[in-house]
């Protein structure tokens, strides 16, 4: 035969409906105090918006792809649309560290006119096609193809200047096209080179 246990109440279930309430109060408040800086400095930083105009599809956007603390959906589906693979029409989402990164470049250099793209997001096919066109300058494993580069140039800036402006940021990749006139940016690992 079994015999029930009889039940021993927990300090708390003898705590009464008030006393819990104010213990309950002052935890969401302690929670409050230690956490917000972070998100309350988000919150009053400005947006983050980008000009971009796509030189193969004539296509312009400008976005603002963050704001009051994290990444606004519609701005970075328009960004995403505009930087889609313009040979097979495959949006893929861009990592927000490019955006980031793309964001910091053209508030270090200043620019006032969009930012023309060459090349965002590349599906595959793209990828080997163009690396059997001109396999020295293409990637096996771009980072194009994961979102995660983007090859621009600024109208009125040298090319040179816009390298170096990349360079300085220290954010990843940076390849210097003089001949195609573009600089190429990425995500990836810091390195640098010249073709």
């Amino acid at each position: 035969m079994m015999t029930e246990a009889k039940f021993q109440p927990t300090p708390a279930a003898k705590l009464g409906r008030r006393e819990l309430l104010r213990i309950g109060l002052a935890t969401a408040a302690a929670g409050m105090v230690m956490a917000p800086e972070v998100s309350e400095a988000a919150l009053r930083a400005p947006p983050r918006q980008l000009v971009l105009l796509n030189l193969h599809t004539g296509e312009r956007v400008r976005a603002e792809y963050w704001s009051k603390g994290r990444y606004q959906r519609d701005g970075l589906r328009e960004i995403n649309h505009l930087l889609r693979d313009h040979r097979t029409g495959a949006v893929h989402p861009i990592d927000p560290k490019l955006l980031d990164l793309l964001h910091a470049l053209t508030r270090k250099v200043g620019g006032k006119t969009p930012v023309h793209i060459i090349s965002g997001y590349r599906s595959p096919e793209s990828n080997a096609w163009l690396r059997e066109q001109d396999g020295s300058g293409v990637a096996q494993n771009s980072f194009h193809m994961q979102g995660k580069a983007i090859d621009l140039r600024v109208p009125g800036l040298p090319l040179r200047s816009l390298q170096r402006a990349a360079l300085s940021l220290r954010g990843g990749g940076v390849g210097y096209y003089p001949d195609s006139n573009f600089v190429h940016v990425d995500v990836g690992p810091k390195r640098y080179w010249a073709s």
